[in-house]
């Protein structure tokens, strides 16, 4: 029985480390509100890492930051995403009325709009740290008011500036191929708007929400601002009238990908 003999002195050994992939994608960020600024997209981070088994790991979904109230004009920062010892940062919150800068985060949010002819450039706010996103768009001075609100940054991809007297477009988020098919997520989220001459911001490509649209009264937003898509790290779009708030962040998301047999 030669091959029972092998088989009980045989000796079990530890599984080597492995490595797999990973995609870790924060939570975006919320628009801000009364002309603002759209929220910078979940930090963006992919490579691969070592792990072995039986080693507990880690695991968080960032949620999306909530729309910016009219009381503060901001919109909440993402939620952080992680990974064993990987960590996305949340992205930063939308600035709003009275040129606010965006916030930093993961992607940085828009910065907001001015009151008054003339006002000077407020930046967006910053890819911190950076490596996982862009700094969100630049708001500028106009001969009128309230517009030049910044589109959001966007995860892993370029930021945008904005012309004075539309609002900004988020920027275009990364595609990644992780799952077998390439899919573009962590879009920035757009500006909001003033008035008929002004243009909202789109939303990023890869699940930024856009900008509202206010009429001319300045009390109505139509369309509202749209929220950042949920499992892609979307910033919100910055909402455009007073008491209406801006559009949530999307929620983040973690792929990971490994191998599906082990050498015992």
């Amino acid at each position: 029985m030669p091959i029972l003999g092998i088989i009980a002195s045989s000796k079990l050994v530890a599984v080597s480390p492995t490595s797999v992939d990973y995609l870790v994608i924060a939570g975006g960020a919320g628009g801000g509100t009364q002309h603002a600024g759209g929220g910078g997209a979940g930090g963006y981070r992919t490579s691969s890492l070592a792990v072995s088994s039986g080693t507990p790991i880690t695991v968080t979904i960032g949620a999306g930051g909530a729309g910016g109230v009219y009381s503060s004009n901001i919109g909440g920062s993402g939620s952080n995403s992680v990974f064993s010892s990987i960590t996305s940062t949340g992205g930063g919150g939308g600035a709003g009325y009275n040129g606010l800068a965006g916030v930093a985060g993961g992607s940085g949010g828009g910065a907001g709009s001015h009151a008054g002819g003339g006002a000077p450039t407020v930046s967006g706010g910053a890819a911190s740290p950076s490596g996982e996103g862009n700094a969100g768009g630049t708001a500028t001075g106009t001969t009128s008011i309230y517009t030049g609100a910044g589109g959001g940054g966007a995860g892993a991809a370029g930021s945008n500036t904005v012309q004075d007297t539309s609002a900004g477009a988020g920027g275009a988020g990364s595609a990644s191929s992780i799952n077998g098919t390439s899919t573009t997520r962590a879009g920035g989220g757009g500006g909001a708007a003033n008035g008929a001459t002004d243009i909202h911001g789109a939303g990023g490509s890869g699940g930024g929400g856009a900008g509202g649209y206010s009429t001319a009264s300045g009390n109505v937003q139509t369309p509202a601002a749209v929220a950042g898509t949920v499992n892609t790290g979307g910033g919100g779009g910055g909402g455009a009238a007073y008491n209406i708030n801006g559009a949530a962040g999307g929620s983040g998301i973690v792929i990971i990908v490994g191998p599906s047999t082990f050498t015992a």
